[in-house]
């Protein structure tokens, strides 16, 4: 049987290259087909045209980057929670060949979710959208305590990933939030010992939290190289 090509092996993947202009026009594609332009109060192509200037830095960094892997993504389209909810981010998320959408876990209660923003060492470069290079799960860190994870991740140079990035890969990527192979955000804070999550529940996406000090043996810690607008 002959596997059908994915959007992430193309020609251009399959000769050693890397088309990353494709790739931000599928993720633009992916975001404009979840809906993202109608929660953000825009017309589609207002939408695209918000992320249009992302491209040239995408393509700018191609040549230093490597095919999408399960685990491991080269760039990431991130949009704000500026312009799109946290909470519509999770309900257009889903598990390859499943329907069931993201959820929220119950234990964030009333106005949690707005109080976990980016740390200083996550800040984004832009308020509305931009990139996140070198992306991965994390998965490494599978049974870790999540403080020790980010020291380790610090000490590498790389950054955790915040919430709305956590929900940009499972968006793009639904097969890097796989069983026992889940992630921690270390990014996103609210000045507490909880630390956020994305998990699978009922055969669904799940944004929790887990206690900065208590490990998962399921649950690594996604990290990126960096960000720019």
């Amino acid at each position: 049987m002959t596997a059908t090509p994915t959007p992430d092996t193309d020609d251009t993947a399959a000769a050693g290259g890397f088309d990353a202009g494709s790739e931000f026009d599928r993720q633009v594609s992916v975001l404009v087909g979840r809906g993202y332009p109608a929660l953000a109060g825009m017309a589609d192509e207002a939408f695209a045209e918000l992320l249009a200037p992302l491209r040239a830095s995408a393509e700018k960094r191609a040549d230093a980057m490597s095919p999408p892997e399960e685990g491991r993504v080269p760039f990431l389209v991130v949009v704000t929670r500026e312009v799109v909810p946290v909470e519509e981010m999770v309900a257009r998320t889903a598990l390859p060949r499943r329907t069931q959408p993201g959820v929220i876990d119950r234990h964030y209660k009333e106005g949690d979710i707005e109080r976990f923003v980016p740390t200083k060492e996550a800040e984004p470069p832009a308020p509305r959208a931009y990139l996140l290079f070198d992306v991965d799960r994390g998965e490494e860190f599978c049974g870790a305590v999540p403080n020790d994870a980010m020291a380790a991740i610090a000490d590498r140079g790389r950054t955790p990933l915040t919430m709305e990035e956590g929900l940009a890969l499972v968006t793009q990527f639904p097969a890097a939030l796989a069983k026992n192979k889940c992630f921690s955000l270390g990014g996103s804070r609210c000045g507490d010992r909880r630390v956020p999550a994305l998990w699978i529940s009922q055969n669904a996406p799940k944004l929790g939290w887990c206690w900065e000090g208590n490990p998962h043996t399921w649950l690594g810690m996604a990290s990126a190289a960096g960000r720019a607008a």
